[in-house]
């Protein structure tokens, strides 16, 4: 007789608590914002009407004060008739605007605290928040999925291509015991060789975890137990708590170092673009190149003396890297073609834009259908990159709010209030207050998506409104978008992934990743600062 199959709760979809909690705190700001928040003056809420246009009616009524007929003129007066009625219809734009505005703003809050606590993956609540900005009126149809038109947003989905050819060819292993084997003798050395992987790797592996995961997390691992520590019997400051705090902390540098590093970098890049901050792939590197590499260099230096391993020396390390090597054998054909394609993108991204006038989606879609054509990639494996499909819907969603609280003057409006608050202040001291909020906020946020997606857009409208240089207060706030989650074990997918290994107890994890918080702040703002002088960002 078979075994009867296991029967399951009758509700299999999101969790009830945190679904109910993300929904009435999305209606009730829906329906609870328009009657709490009066409209403001025109001066600092336009709407979607510009100023010029509120204006005419005021300056015709003011020469006609000054002319001051004895009888006005029929034409005049049918004049003054018109204007008056086009001012009171334009008041009334403004006043709709704002409560569209309001409505967008709650339904954006809503799929944020969704994406925070949970109660479906990322993407269900993100294709929800987009149904219900359709399903109330607040957007159409064709805006509520305007965003995943983004070319921004294709430039990581097509990273993601790439990281898998790394992963499938074996390559990116392969570089990863190259460096061990090359550094390794030491403990601080196997840091730097990890340092180096995520170098090579960053610019085509687009996402953090899967970095971490996929090619740093299984090695580090391995490295551990060979030298006999384990979190189970109490052995991980051996070697095994180092390498972990090392791995995640040179893993976030690289998240900022470059464009196609990390999944919501792109849609930083699109928010910077709705204030007509054109960042390309380039430009975003040559920025992030000096600071960059100095903290590779002294992060892990810096936790080696704050939590040094019991084991300093690893030559068996270089033994276990070699070891390796000769058991994947020479390099495949698979392997140099990989190589090949991904020396031709990074050529594109670097200098395509600025001289051939080739846009870097553009270069990484070339990539995309060398690496079909040559058969390092099947379509079968396009189609089985699920967290690349991933990102393209709840990415596109943030995305398309975004912009649109932007184009209904709501992001612009709060901007003008916090740059009035800050009035009296040079432009330097208001933006290193902003940008040290905007960092140390990551403390409460789960996710770097959800921090970009809620915070940047308008911590970069209230930087320029106070003054600050457009591109250096937009690529400070891109980098500061991917330091600040050193902090916590839950502030990014590989914190959680690496912690949960059990080597790094979470106090010591928290009290390390403050101090590499200032740290980082300090090179990136000093040595970064000067370095941006030089390239005239400021």
């Amino acid at each position: 007789m078979s075994n009867p199959i296991p029967r399951q709760g009758w509700w299999q979809g999101a969790k009830p608590i945190r679904l109910l909690v993300t929904l009435v705190v999305g209606l009730v700001l829906y329906v609870g914002l328009p009657k709490v928040a009066p409209v403001p003056e025109a001066r600092i809420f336009t709407g979607t009407v510009t100023a010029k246009a509120g204006a005419k009616p005021a300056e015709k009524g003011q020469k006609a004060a000054e002319a001051k007929p004895t009888e006005p003129k029929p034409d005049d007066a049918q004049a003054q008739a018109k204007a008056d009625a086009d001012a009171k219809a334009a008041e009334t734009v403004r006043q709709a605007d704002w409560v569209r505005g309001l409505h967008m703003f709650a339904i954006f809050l809503a799929t944020i605290l969704g994406i925070i606590i949970r109660p479906m993956p990322m993407g269900a609540v993100a294709i929800t928040g987009a149904a219900a900005c359709a399903i109330t009126g607040t957007l159409s149809i064709a805006e509520s999925l305007s965003g995943y038109s983004e070319t921004a947003l294709w430039l990581i989905v097509v990273a993601f291509m790439f990281a898998r050819g790394f992963i499938k060819s074996g390559l990116g292993t392969r570089i990863a015991y190259f460096f061990i084997r090359l550094l390794g003798k030491r403990t601080l050395g196997l840091a730097y060789g990890l340092a180096a992987t995520e170098f090579v790797l960053g610019p085509v592996v687009p996402s953090n975890t899967a970095r971490t995961a996929g090619v740093m997390m299984p090695i580090v691992r391995s490295l551990a137990r060979a030298y006999g520590s384990n979190p189970e019997d109490g052995t991980s400051r051996r070697i095994g708590a180092y390498l972990t705090m090392a791995t995640f902390n040179i893993d976030i540098i690289i998240s900022a170092m470059f464009l196609t590093a990390m999944a919501a970098n792109p849609m930083a890049q699109k928010f910077a673009a709705d204030f007509g901050i054109k960042i390309t792939w380039g430009s975003w590197f040559m920025a992030a190149i000096v600071p960059g590499l100095v903290g590779l260099f002294v992060i892990p230096w810096v936790l080696y003396l704050l939590y040094p391993p019991e084991i300093t020396r690893t030559p068996e390390a270089v033994e276990m890297a070699n070891a390796k090597l000769r058991e994947m054998g020479s390099v495949t054909s698979s392997e140099w073609l990989m190589v090949g394609v991904f020396a031709i993108v990074l050529l594109m991204w670097v200098f395509g834009e600025t001289y051939f006038g080739i846009n870097g989606t553009t270069a990484a879609l070339v990539g995309l259908g060398l690496l079909l054509i040559t058969g390092v990639l099947q379509w079968s494996d396009v189609l089985a990159e699920t967290n690349a499909w991933d990102v393209l819907i709840w990415t596109g969603t943030l995305i398309m709010m975004a912009g649109f609280l932007n184009k209904m003057g709501m992001i612009p409006w709060f901007s003008r209030v916090m740059a009035a608050s800050m009035a009296g202040h040079s432009w330097i001291v208001a933006f290193l207050v902003l940008s040290l909020t905007y960092f140390y906020a990551h403390y409460f946020f789960a996710s770097m998506t959800a921090h970009v997606g809620a915070m940047y857009a308008a911590f970069l409208g209230v930087s320029l409104a106070c003054g600050a240089p457009p591109m250096l207060a937009a690529l400070v706030l891109c980098f500061f978008s991917n330091l600040h989650a050193s902090m916590t074990h839950y502030g990014t997918g590989p914190a959680a992934a690496l912690f949960g290994q059990g080597f790094v107890p979470i106090g010591t994890w928290w009290r390390l990743g403050f101090i590499v918080s200032v740290v980082n702040i300090l090179i990136w703002v000093g040595i970064g600062g000067a370095w941006w002088k030089v390239l005239g960002l400021w």
